[in-house]
């Protein structure tokens, strides 16, 4: 829940005041109230930018391109998510060529400036210490999405409660969105899931298993979320599954 924090406000203010613009009636923009930008519970997310991420998911929930090939279906996730397509940069300096390729680099974060630098002080296990994202992050964000970056961050350790991942641990920020693939027979399908587990989309990439990540990634990213809030949309989905057939 994002909540207004004003605990530290140096002015006796009263709660219409501490939620008030702070540009003058003569300033074309507005500056949002404090609950539209601060989350207390993990104050280093960037709260607009993963509100504006959720709009562009809603996109891709009902324009049909999650049932495309899956190498546009990628493409459309990283531009919903803030991130450019950067396949042929450097590792650390803006390679997104691994985002939601994989089983693990399917966590949308969306974090403020001043955490994108956090480092991994051995709290997230199974990371690297220090896993220095911060240069990456700035290069490779789409400005346009508002203030704070984006990034694909590792899940593991998501089925923990709370979750223990980069996004929570390192970066104390909530996901935008997770993809999750969906336990049938061919892990042929995947769902978008938020923070707190609802679905946003689900897709079928047109080109069929071979053109997916391998069945292996698919399959221990599955395995990964299993328990865990976050795999309960593709739960029913392949329980449905079941039942039609």
């Amino acid at each position: 829940t994002f909540v207004s924090h004003c605990g530290n406000s140096r002015t006796l203010a009263t709660d219409t005041e501490c939620n008030a613009s702070a540009t003058s009636n003569n300033d074309k923009e507005e500056t949002p109230p404090l609950s539209q930008m601060y989350d207390e519970e993990y104050p280093g997310t960037a709260v607009q930018r993963l509100k504006a991420v959720h709009e562009r998911v809603k996109v891709l929930a009902t324009d049909g391109t999650l049932n495309g090939p899956w190498a546009e279906v990628r493409r459309r996730l990283l531009w919903a998510g803030g991130l450019r397509d950067l396949p042929d940069a450097a590792p650390g300096q803006g390679y997104t060529g691994h985002s939601f390729n994989d089983w693990n680099h399917v966590d949308l974060t969306t974090m403020n400036d001043d955490t994108a630098d956090n480092l991994n002080d051995g709290s997230v296990k199974g990371i690297a210490v220090g896993n220095r994202l911060g240069p990456g992050i700035r290069i490779a964000s789409i400005p346009e999405l508002g203030r704070g970056g984006s990034w694909s961050t590792c899940a593991m350790g998501c089925n923990k409660n709370p979750p223990s991942d980069v996004a929570h641990i390192q970066f104390r920020s909530r996901i935008a969105f997770k993809l999750v693939w969906v336990p049938n027979q061919l892990y042929d399908t995947f769902v978008l899931v938020d923070d707190a587990g609802n679905l946003l989309a689900q897709g079928k990439p047109s080109d069929g298993p071979d053109a997916l990540p391998h069945l292996r990634e698919r399959m221990m990213n599955y395995k990964l979320m299993s328990g865990s809030k976050y795999a309960l949309a593709a739960d029913e989905i392949a329980l449905n599954a079941t039942k039609a057939s």
